[in-house]
């Protein structure tokens, strides 16, 4: 058994959050071991208080740009190079996070066969995936091939956050979360001002990060820009209703609540939809829950989310506060 293991995850937020079940796994499977996990600073938050981790790596990936680079870089060198893990598992699949596991020391090296950048030049073993697969079902194909049995009772241990200051869980809210990096994945002002009308008075929680700005109406409260990490996980957590369009904020919806739609303008959903069978996808104007992905059709087509299919969603969130 292992003594020293290192999982190699250091980004994105929703990579994060689907890398945690293997993890926990491999914590099920090696209660004694020191499991350390290398990650970017921005999302460090999201591993406070996780039982399942011993110690957290920062790897202050933005530091090392620039004319002052080398001078950051290699004390982080000496530093990851103390690290000297049994086990390296790289979740990440590029070539930094084979680097870095190289750097590490670590005696034995586990990546995906869907790693890219000739990031599997660093590994001295392979697990077989299927990349058209879920993130969650891959990364478990990482944890199996280590020698962690999965269990049935998945383990999503997501903070409780902080909440944010001056604002009052009740009454009840509903959180949009209309952003997000991608091309085309976002929703325009338009249909954020459809949203805070259809789900009036009820007031509707604007979250996320952009350079765009709309005109609230009376019951919309934006927060566009205004909550840390931590901040959104509570404000996911405590509202009575989650609307979010295929983003990191909308995995961690996922995991912390059944109360959720989640918007796919072009992606397909068995992919990169939310890994919970009791969570409802809008796709091509239709609804369904997470559950019947596989019975469903005509995932890789996609068209914009438009006004007129704000209604349907509206009616569900609207039920959940009557609760």
């Amino acid at each position: 058994m292992p003594s020293k293991i290192l999982i190699i995850k250091p980004s994105s937020l929703g990579d994060v959050v689907h890398t945690l079940p293997s993890v926990a796994a491999i914590r099920d499977a090696n209660s004694d071991a020191e499991i350390t996990w290398v990650i970017n600073p921005e999302w460090a938050p999201l591993l406070r208080g996780n039982r399942d981790i011993d110690h957290v790596h920062i790897f202050p990936r933005g530091e090392f740009r620039g004319f002052g680079a080398p001078a950051r870089l290699i004390p982080w060198i000496r530093e990851t190079r103390r690290l000297r893990p049994d086990v390296a598992l790289d979740f990440q699949g590029l070539f930094r996070s084979g680097l870095i596991a190289r750097i590490s020391g670590a005696k034995t090296i586990l990546g995906m066969s869907d790693a890219r950048e000739g990031s599997r030049f660093f590994y001295t073993q392979v697990a077989r995936v299927d990349r058209r697969k879920h993130a969650v079902d891959r990364y478990f194909k990482l944890a199996e091939t280590f020698g962690a049995p999965l269990r049935d009772d998945l383990r999503f241990p997501i903070p409780t956050g902080d909440q944010p200051p001056r604002f009052d869980a009740f009454p009840g809210f509903v959180v949009l979360h209309p952003y997000a990096r991608g091309r085309n994945k976002s929703i325009g002002a338009s249909v954020i001002l459809e949203f805070c009308r259809a789900l009036a008075p009820a007031r509707v929680v604007v979250v996320g990060k952009s350079g765009r700005r709309f005109s609230a109406p009376e019951n919309c409260v934006d927060l566009t820009n205004q909550t840390t990490l931590l901040q959104l996980i509570w404000l996911l957590r405590t509202a009575a209703f989650v609307i979010s369009v295929d983003s990191g904020p909308m995995h961690v919806a996922a995991a912390v609540t059944t109360n959720l739609v989640s918007i796919h303008n072009w992606t397909d959903p068995r992919r990169v939809g939310p890994y919970n069978d009791a969570a409802t996808i809008w796709k091509n104007g239709k609804l369904f829950r997470a559950a019947d992905l596989k019975s469903a059709t005509d995932l890789r087509k996609g068209r914009r989310f438009l006004r007129e299919d704000v209604g349907p969603i509206a009616e569900l969130a609207l039920r959940a506060l009557a609760k």
